[in-house]
């Protein structure tokens, strides 16, 4: 097991790099620490499967350097790093059993029959594999197969690291949070790094105890689920995590405060400091649906807003209404009658986040 370090790392897939836009990965600083359960989110395209192959050894990085404890791995490779890889599809031999797939990587390093069959039939059994040790592997269905091919990467409790990239996309919609739970508690009990690249945020959040967040070949930010729920760094991480994503109304400078479109905003004292200090002109303000209060009598700090449509999902209701000109969504609970069709609305200043150039600001008292 090792803690793994990215130090000034970037990787351009272009032979002369002249700028950011010419990078996968845009120069970063990060450390997976031993043994944590960890997932890197993002949307397709974001760098995600880059960094996991430059971590692996797949890819050798145009910059910077990936370090296993103390050791620059850079030039070392993935046989040489003793980590573990999932893959998206299954990597399985078919003309071998699943004892034998399972087998494979502890006989590879030459450990005694007796110790194989020990941990082979433990993963198995976590795994529901114990039934199908004994059939070839052609035999065995798409979601069998890569449960088997997720077993070869746990099967050794001696690698550095288990980096997993986006490997539940074959199976079964019913399994997955079945193999989620699983994998879970692999990591509790054997305590092994696991890096797991996934586009799902449920995947990530029922996973990781941390969540790198990437946009754009860059981690945007680093945290916990509720972190990342209840104070989104960036505004991307705001739009991506949640179902809705989070409200964003764009907002001006006036002489009496800010506003937005045409509607004159009642904010804190701190937030208008900052918004009049600032010399830029990127300015947002993001509110979570499920913070969002709706009523229908007015009051001094609510904007009276259109309501669009109602979006019935059994124990909640989405509310689309219009402010400012801007689409929001407000989440209401069941036992909470929907609203007519003229509104008020509430932005409680607890979460009502300030972003700067798509950055959160820390706003004090």
């Amino acid at each position: 097991m090792a803690q793994i370090t990215l130090k000034s790392l970037a990787h351009s897939y272009a032979p002369h790099p002249t700028g950011p836009e010419d990078y996968a990965i845009r120069e970063m600083d990060h450390v997976w620490q031993q043994g944590g359960a960890y997932a890197l989110l993002g949307p397709s395209g974001c760098g995600k499967s880059t960094l996991l192959n430059i971590i692996s050894g797949l890819l050798t990085p145009s910059d910077g350097q990936v370090m296993f404890d103390e050791q620059v791995v850079n030039e070392l490779p993935p046989e040489a790093r003793n980590i573990a890889q999932v893959f998206q599809f299954p990597v399985v031999y078919d003309t071998m059993t699943v004892y034998d797939n399972l087998a494979f990587p502890l006989r590879n390093v030459g450990k005694p029959e007796a110790k194989v069959r020990e941990r082979v039939n433990e993963v198995a059994a976590i795994l529901d594999l114990t039934s199908l040790l004994k059939r070839k592997a052609r035999n065995l269905t798409a979601d069998e197969k890569q449960k088997v091919s997720m077993g070869r990467g746990l099967v050794r409790d001696d690698v550095s690291a288990i980096l997993f990239d986006e490997p539940l996309t074959v199976i079964d919609p019913q399994l997955k949070w079945k193999l989620r739970r699983k994998l879970k508690e692999i990591h509790e009990r054997f305590n092994i790094t696991m890096i797991y690249v996934t586009h799902d945020q449920l995947e990530a959040s029922t996973f990781a105890d941390k969540i790198a967040v990437m946009y754009d070949g860059q981690v945007v930010q680093f945290g916990t689920p509720r972190e990342l729920f209840e104070t989104p760094a960036h505004t991307f991480v705001g739009y991506f995590i949640g179902s809705p994503g989070m409200n964003f109304a764009e907002i001006a400078r006036t002489d009496s405060g800010a506003r937005t479109g045409t509607v004159d905003l009642t904010l804190p004292p701190a937030m208008l400091d900052i918004i009049r200090q600032t010399r830029s002109r990127n300015l947002k303000l993001g509110i979570r649906p499920e913070f969002v209060e709706v009523t229908n009598v007015p009051g001094d700090d609510t904007y009276e807003v259109e309501v669009g449509m109602t979006q019935d999902l059994g124990t909640y209701r989405i509310v689309s209404f219009t402010f400012a000109g801007e689409t929001f969504r407000a989440r209401l609970g069941e036992d909470q009658p929907p609203p007519g069709r003229i509104a008020h609305v509430r932005f409680p200043e607890a979460w009502l986040n300030l972003y700067i150039d798509e950055c959160r600001v820390e706003v004090g008292q």
